[in-house]
């Protein structure tokens, strides 16, 4: 009972974040589901025993590299992959450098607003559930595509920010970086009320704390991932701090000290860096000013502009996509379909075992990504009086903790 108290204490005093969250995940899962979206991606199924029942998708340009490098995208709540590979522009990107992305799809049966579980212990560890899932395709698509083992990168939103955590603390053998966007430290949260603790209050703890719930995950010695850490300063979704936690969990990892090396702007936002002994760049840090919850985009006909703006796809000038790709070594060399055919032998690819749309010819794409326009939320009624079991409910199923 006393819980129960607590629970319902915190879910009236954080009231006003949980409605502008249903509203923004009614209009996002409105625009998501009923739009016609032009979809590049193809899904495999067989990549293994999918033990956290996800889905798995691809795109393999044709212009793809031998031993290309491969990018693993997390969606965040109430988006399908197709929908967020559109607006956040990686499979165009894969196109113009010559990568390969690999989509994991969160299904409504696991959460009914599809937000990937980054708050149950048994999706969250080593060779458990959904991040079992998710490395399961990793390893089928190497095969699969004759991945650089040295290449396999992890970026997500939201809910898919802290699976991507979850991945770069479970398999920091497997992958060598990752990009949290508004997203949380790992093992923030193993329950519910402690999922909305971290996300709209935050929860500070000292950086070797956070550093060694990372080094206890798995029996990896380093090295260690690097890190590229994204948050909107007017995020009210997931609380702005969680970035700095984040960045005090992976510094404490990669032993180096609290300050940043070195801070610049890029696209008009403040960058700081953290470099290790040997002068390479092991973190970066984006704070987004004034933006909101979702990805940063930089919508435009700029050769570094890639993606299309929508509800948790924000255009603010910058596209974190590009940038996070940069980061990631994957923009110093251009793809050339004619140079990789007559100097290379040929890539050949396993046929797919399903196909869930055809691929869009490029100029249809661009049509499309030049027209559409972001979708006008409705307006949701307030409610004239606080109904506790109505809140109660509306806000684990708003934020996808509950059927």
């Amino acid at each position: 009972m006393q819980r129960l108290g607590q629970m319902i204490q915190q879910l009236a005093r954080h009231r006003r974040q949980w409605e502008t969250n249903m509203k923004a995940s009614k209009a996002a899962g409105a625009f998501f589901e009923s739009s016609t979206i032009p979809s590049r991606l193809t899904e495999i199924v067989g990549f293994g025993s999918n033990p956290g029942n996800l889905r798995m998708l691809t795109h393999v340009p044709e212009s793809a590299f031998p031993s290309p490098a491969l990018v693993v995208v997390l969606h965040g709540c109430t988006q399908t992959a197709a929908g967020y590979d559109y607006g956040s522009g990686w499979s165009s990107l894969a196109d113009r450098y010559g990568f390969v992305v690999l989509y994991a799809e969160q299904q409504d049966a696991n959460n009914p607003k599809r937000c990937f579980n980054w708050f149950q212990a048994g999706d969250i560890e080593r060779d458990k559930g959904e991040a079992h899932s998710i490395r399961q395709m990793v390893e089928h698509a190497i095969k699969q595509h004759d991945v650089d083992r040295s290449r396999v990168f992890v970026t997500g939103l939201s809910a898919g920010g802290a699976m991507t955590a979850t991945m770069l603390a479970a398999y920091p053998d497997v992958f060598a970086s990752g990009a949290i966007i508004a997203g949380l430290p790992y093992h923030c949260a193993t329950s519910v009320p402690e999922a909305f603790e971290c996300m709209f209050q935050g929860q500070t703890r000292s950086a070797q704390e956070w550093g060694g719930l990372v080094r206890n995950a798995s029996s990896h010695q380093g090295p260690w991932p690097k890190v590229s850490v994204w948050h909107g300063s007017a995020d009210a979704t997931v609380k702005p701090m969680n970035a700095g936690e984040i960045v005090k969990q992976w510094t404490d990892v990669h032993g180096l000290k609290s300050s940043p090396s070195f801070s610049e702007t890029v696209d008009g936002y403040p960058r700081r860096v953290w470099t290790n002994a040997a002068g390479e760049d092991v973190i970066e840090e984006y704070v987004i000013t004034g933006m909101a919850h979702g990805t940063p985009l930089a919508v435009g006909d700029d050769k570094n502009s890639y993606g299309a703006a929508g509800p948790f796809l924000l255009d603010v000038g910058i596209s974190s996509s590009y940038r996070i790709a940069e980061f990631w070594g994957l923009t110093e060399q251009v793809a050339d379909t004619s140079r990789i055919r007559a100097t290379s032998e040929p890539v050949r690819h396993k046929p797919p075992t399903m196909v869930i749309d055809n691929q869009p010819a490029a100029d249809e794409w661009a049509a499309h990504s030049a027209t559409r326009k972001p979708r006008q939320e409705a307006p949701i009624p307030t409610p004239s009086h606080l109904d506790v079991g109505s809140v109660i409910t509306k806000a684990l199923r708003a934020a996808g903790l509950m059927k």
